[in-house]
């Protein structure tokens, strides 16, 4: 873990994270928009963008959607300090084609690209495409295999292998190792299977949003696993509201829970494409009456005061948080008082 905690943002690729209501927030998925909100991240000091990946809107497909890689190899050649992760489902690609693309961007970037292993959700991206989705734990078992070739491809190593999914014979991928050994992994999922993942293959495992002693009791159990690529370090996705006073922030979350609670008819439209089990969707649902944001959102507490937010961040940084992955809303305005706010307190 570095001595201070690093902080990246959610690319808007669907639009809106808290609502799809909010009359201050522009729900823009576009690349012009994406574009310019990852330019101004790196410019106010985030450390990292996080780009989710979906071929189709989540909630509606009527909604634009930004795709994931081509869209991160065009700000790989925009940027100079950010690193840029790019979400990856493993049964939309086959592992010598994505490892390719992989490099391709790693070498783009100049050593700033990294990849998020997910285990997808959306049952109606994959079956309306006609593409399988598997039981979870098969779609985990899937990714093993998919992410140890992928793994060894993006190292240079000539590969053969014969598995259960994939037959691949003396595959050797170049440019390699031009900057380091190989694109950062990271990994999403709480699982079991997701857990064990992280452990064997992960440099970076994601924790969605949740109080500090959850996120203290997962951390726990994933750090006792022999990890392969330890230490293993952690990320946590949250979502911030930050004012000067602590009643001001639970004003706004307020008003945010009021304007979400309008997309209950999106939301239910979504759980019915979500794989029920799902883990993340397991906990979010029982908890959308009172958090707002995607992936735990506001249910990591950074709510609050500007003080009270920093002191939030560094217990979880001292808990083991390494990356903070942030949502906002209104996202650019919210982003630059948390440049401004937080992160001279907290660094």
């Amino acid at each position: 873990m570095s001595d201070a905690p690093r902080f990246g943002i959610w690319a808007a690729v669907h639009g809106s994270r808290a609502s799809h209501h909010d009359p201050d927030e522009p729900d823009d998925a576009s690349w012009t928009r994406n574009r310019a909100l990852v330019l101004e991240a790196e410019a106010l000091g985030f450390d990292s963008v996080l780009v989710a990946q979906h071929t189709a809107n989540p909630y509606d497909d009527e909604r634009d959607q930004l795709e994931a890689w081509t869209a991160s190899a065009a700000l790989a050649a925009l940027t100079r300090r950010i690193e840029i992760i790019a979400a990856i489902k493993p049964g939309l690609y086959h592992p010598v084609v994505l490892a390719k693309m992989a490099l391709q961007i790693e070498h783009v970037s100049e050593g700033r690209f990294a990849l998020n292993l997910v285990n997808a959700w959306n049952k109606a991206e994959f079956e309306r495409a006609g593409l399988p989705f598997p039981p979870h734990d098969d779609r985990y078992a899937y990714g093993q295999e998919w992410i140890g070739l992928v793994d060894r491809l993006m190292r240079g190593e000539r590969v053969t292998h014969a598995g259960r999914h994939f037959q691949v014979e003396d595959y050797q991928l170049r440019p390699a190792g031009t900057f380091r050994p190989r694109p950062t992994i990271y990994l999403g999922g709480e699982s079991e299977p997701a857990r064990a993942l992280a452990a064997e293959r992960a440099d970076v495992w994601f924790i969605n949003g949740q109080p500090l002693d959850v996120v203290k009791a997962l951390i726990a159990d994933v750090a006792r696993r022999p990890a392969a690529n330890a230490p293993l370090r952690y990320g946590l996705s949250a979502f911030v509201i930050a004012r000067e006073t602590d009643a001001e922030a639970q004003a706004e979350h307020a008003r945010l829970l009021a304007l979400a609670r309008r997309d209950e008819g999106l939301r239910n439209a979504t759980r019915a494409r979500t794989d029920a089990a799902s883990v993340m969707f397991a906990k979010t649902d029982a908890a959308a009456t009172q958090h707002v944001g995607t992936n735990g959102g506001t249910a990591a507490g950074l709510v609050g005061s500007y003080e009270t937010v920093a002191a939030r961040i560094r217990a979880f940084h001292d808990a083991g948080i390494d990356l903070f992955m942030l949502q906002f809303q209104p996202f650019e305005a919210e982003m630059r008082r948390f440049a401004k706010e937080i992160l001279p307190r907290v660094r």
